[in-house]
């Protein structure tokens, strides 16, 4: 009986039932939309995230670069033999020096992975070698100068007089003319790379695209592998030799970052690295990977308590740090779209409750009839609730489908996003991994990535949805129902006449 009634009153007020859905419809839409596109922008922050620390890292550990002792500039000094035994020719000199925070001694690795929620650390050591090669040009030396004379007669002597004369020579200083030096600069990171675990560290965040990577066996071997970008700007492929600091290396692969250009160029095995910086058992970086990514503040307070002097900064810390489009779009999402998305979808059920009981208040003939014939007040409330969350359904599924559309719209035409990665001023390596990184305390210098949103929608969004339908439908039942339950038989016989 339920249900042929149901399916009769529903049949009758098509007009009605349709307005009500869409009203539903529209908050619904707003929902799923709003909450694609936030989704979308937590996967571009972690692409942008990744990108800096690597796949599988949740935090770093660094300690910050102490001042310049008086006498030390902190900046590289090159010297050059510029006699003249040295004139013409090509003379190169390379600087390596430590990059991000100051370096830290390799037992705290082993202190770090030590505390309580670490699953896992390896520690890195970021480089930066600057390459000044060239040579100068001798001068070339020009006289110029006059001699000069002049001659006269002296007065009578005497009986036979003579005359006499004078003369003089003189020569300027010679002048250098020509010569100088031609030098060029050629700046580059590095990153010493734990070959022992590569599931951490500056090289996680990249995949070998030609070559392979470094073995176990390869712990202090004179291999190397280059980014991408740096191998085509410098043409080196897989076996040629790449030359720092008069050490040759053997290009053994190519790395192409996951999701953005990478800040380091090449990577070396860490103790390689050590050596090249005379940095013996030193990383200025520690990654660290927390056994459950709940407790990565604990784990963060842990490690600062117990090892004193260093810097933590977690993948949340770094995330503070990007703005841009990505970071102004994200907070939009997050903020105005959030309560724009409650206002509309209350404003919706406000309005299916006011237009539930407007078509109650139409049917006082009906329901009074009703409860003239027998129908308890209950009875009368279960039908309009069950016709206003059949609404209701109705109204999500036609919610659902528009939110998928805009969801899609979005993800095709994949409006592209801007993230500046900056620093915190921690003074560390950062999450960066590298010279010029945009991780926390890294170089001054930002990073500036592009990424394509997109609009994902999840099956939790979806379930969300059917919930806000019937929800819907049962606020706007249980007004419209509350007031059908208040007629009277009387009511109905006052409108008949």
């Amino acid at each position: 009986m339920f249900g042929i009634y149901l399916k009769r009153e529903l049949g009758r007020r098509k007009k009605a039932a349709l307005v009500i859905a869409l009203g539903l419809a529209l908050g619904i839409a707003l929902v799923i939309t709003v909450n694609s596109v936030s989704a979308g922008m937590t996967q571009a922050q972690d692409k942008v995230l990744k990108s800096l620390y690597g796949l599988g890292t949740d935090m770093t550990v660094t300690k910050t670069r102490s001042a310049p002792t008086s006498g030390s500039s902190g900046r590289p000094n090159f010297q050059f033999d510029a006699s003249s035994n040295g004139s013409d020719k090509t003379q190169s000199s390379d600087r390596v020096m430590t990059q991000g925070g100051q370096a830290l001694a390799s037992s705290v690795v082993t202190k770090v992975a030590q505390q309580k929620g670490v699953a896992s650390a390896v520690g890195a050591l970021t480089l930066n070698v600057t390459k000044v090669d060239g040579s100068f040009t001798q001068g070339k030396a020009q006289s110029s100068g006059g001699n000069s004379g002049n001659s006269g007669s002296g007065g009578q002597g005497g009986p036979g007089g003579s005359g006499s004369g004078s003369g003089g020579n003189s020569t300027a200083a010679p002048q250098v003319q020509g010569g100088g030096a031609n030098f060029d600069v050629n700046s580059y990171s590095v990153a010493g790379v734990d070959v022992g675990d590569q599931t951490l560290g500056p090289l996680a965040g990249s995949k070998i695209t030609t070559g392979r990577t470094f073995t176990a066996a390869q712990s202090n071997a004179k291999v190397a592998v280059v980014s991408k970008s740096y191998a085509k700007e410098n043409s080196l492929k897989v076996g040629k030799t790449l030359t720092i600091s008069g050490t040759k290396y053997t290009v053994i692969g190519i790395a192409t970052p996951d999701s953005s250009e990478s800040t380091t160029d090449v990577y070396l095995p860490l103790k390689q690295a050590q050596t090249l910086a005379d940095a013996k058992n030193k990383v200025t970086t520690i990654y660290v990977k927390a056994s459950d990514s709940k407790q990565i503040d604990a784990v963060k307070s842990a490690i600062q308590k117990n090892i004193s002097g260093t810097t933590v900064t977690t993948s949340a810390d770094l995330a503070e740090t990007v703005s841009g489009s990505l970071s102004t779009a994200s907070n939009l999402a997050t903020s105005v779209g959030k309560w724009l998305s409650i206002a509309v979808l209350a404003a919706a059920f406000l309005v299916s409750a006011l237009l539930t009981s407007s078509a109650v208040s139409r049917r006082v003939r009906e329901f009074g009839t009703l409860k003239a014939l027998g129908w308890p007040s209950r009875r009368v409330t279960r039908q309009v609730v069950g016709e206003s969350v059949v609404n209701g359904l109705l109204g999500g599924a036609l919610g659902i489908g528009l939110g998928l559309a805009a969801a899609y719209a979005v993800t095709a035409i994949s409006p592209k996003l801007t993230a500046q990665l900056g620093n915190t001023g921690g003074g560390g390596g950062g999450m960066g991994g590298g010279p010029g990184g945009g991780g926390p305390g890294g170089q001054a210098s930002q990073n500036t990535m592009e990424i394509a949103l997109s609009a994902p929608v999840s099956m939790t969004t979806i379930a969300l949805a059917v919930g806000l339908a019937v929800a819907g439908g049962l606020i706007a039942g249980a007004m419209g129902g509350w007031r059908a339950s208040r007629m009277r038989p009387a009511d109905a016989l006052r409108s008949v006449s």
